[in-house]
């Protein structure tokens, strides 16, 4: 089963469900992108990513040296926790696993925050009590993922002004935000946090799992110094950097694609809650539901992968995670289902 989606390699798929990319797939401007890289592979990258820092500081709105990019938003968690040191880390559940797998690579004590089911299991203010002076640092998803829920801009501002004051850094993983819309990014508010660490990643969005590529957004310069030493040199490749920078000029790609997911969305939420599973809010491209019934075994025999999520700290047997895709694609699942 592994603990990731995506294991294509070991199972016969015609359709799979268990990763989140766009649907839309790879903008073709950025398909052309990535075959003259091609070209450029017999040089070096550049080591300053000087072009990709001033693409995307220039989309994101944010002076390009708070910008710092790695072979995925997985290399640059790793490297958070290799250049902070925390002693001690909350990690609410459920969520990616990522975050336990980079906070056990430096020892870290991990207190784990259960999200409760009654709760759909959404964040509340409990969270604070844990957040006390001794954490080093909080890892969160917004939206989480497996459960695709959000917490609101307010909400999140006093999370963030609560670790402030106490000084504990906030790794906000924002991989999936713009399904639901940049106005409930943080990057606008990133001047008001030196203990902010926003992570992203051109993954989900522009559907390139294959190339690799995230940014992390930070405004403290002693920090990034930090977690920059902890990142290999030439950890981007020539394909990373070309397709970077023409996806920082797809902002009509990302509107439209916020546009078709929620249509989307709706239209599962709405069947599969006709067939009588347990759905869970979301406002990603992924719905979390719930079933008695071993739906991963059974529509992997049709050629269908869908993301059991039992190995999920906080869930369990029975809770499985299927991706939004296109109409006809999605009408495949629920006639299976």
């Amino acid at each position: 089963m592994g603990i990731h989606g995506g294991n294509v390699y070991r199972n016969h798929v015609d359709i799979d469900f268990s990763i989140n990319v766009n649907p839309l797939g790879i903008p073709e401007s950025v398909k052309t992108a990535l075959h003259r890289a091609v070209e450029m592979c017999d040089k070096y990258p550049d080591i300053e990513a000087e072009k990709l820092k001033k693409t995307v500081g220039e989309f994101l709105a944010v002076p390009g040296e708070y910008l710092l990019f790695g072979n995925g938003a997985s290399e640059l968690f790793m490297a958070i926790v290799h250049g902070i040191k925390p002693k001690k880390i909350v990690i609410p559940v459920p969520s990616f696993y990522g975050y336990e797998y980079a906070a056990k690579t430096v020892d870290s004590e991990i207190i784990y925050y259960e999200m409760k089911k009654e709760n759909n299991f959404c964040m509340t203010e409990e969270i604070d009590n844990i957040l006390t002076n001794n954490v080093d640092l909080l890892f969160f998803a917004n939206p989480n993922n497996p459960v695709g829920n959000l917490l609101s801009k307010e909400r999140l501002k006093g999370l963030l002004q609560h670790c402030e004051n106490r000084g504990i850094y906030v790794v906000l993983d924002e991989c999936f935000i713009e399904f639901c819309g940049e106005r409930f990014s943080m990057i606008s508010e990133i001047e008001e946090f030196p203990h902010l660490i926003l992570v992203r990643a051109f993954t989900k969005i522009f559907a390139i799992p294959g190339v690799r590529l995230g940014y992390l957004v930070c405004k403290n310069k002693p920090v990034l110094t930090k977690i920059a030493g902890q990142l290999p040199e030439w950890n981007l490749s020539c394909f990373a950097h070309e397709a970077g920078c023409i996806c920082a000029e797809q902002s009509e790609f990302i509107m439209k694609t916020e546009i078709f997911v929620k249509k989307e969305r709706e239209f599962m939420v709405e069947e599969l809650g006709r067939k009588g599973f347990r759905i869970f809010p979301s406002m990603a491209n992924f719905i979390l539901i719930h079933s008695e019934e071993n739906l991963y075994e059974r529509l992997l025999e049709k050629g269908i992968l869908i993301r059991d999520c039992r190995n999920f700290r906080g869930l369990g047997k029975g809770f499985y995670r299927v991706a939004v895709k296109r109409r006809e694609e999605n009408e495949i699942l629920l006639k299976n289902l």
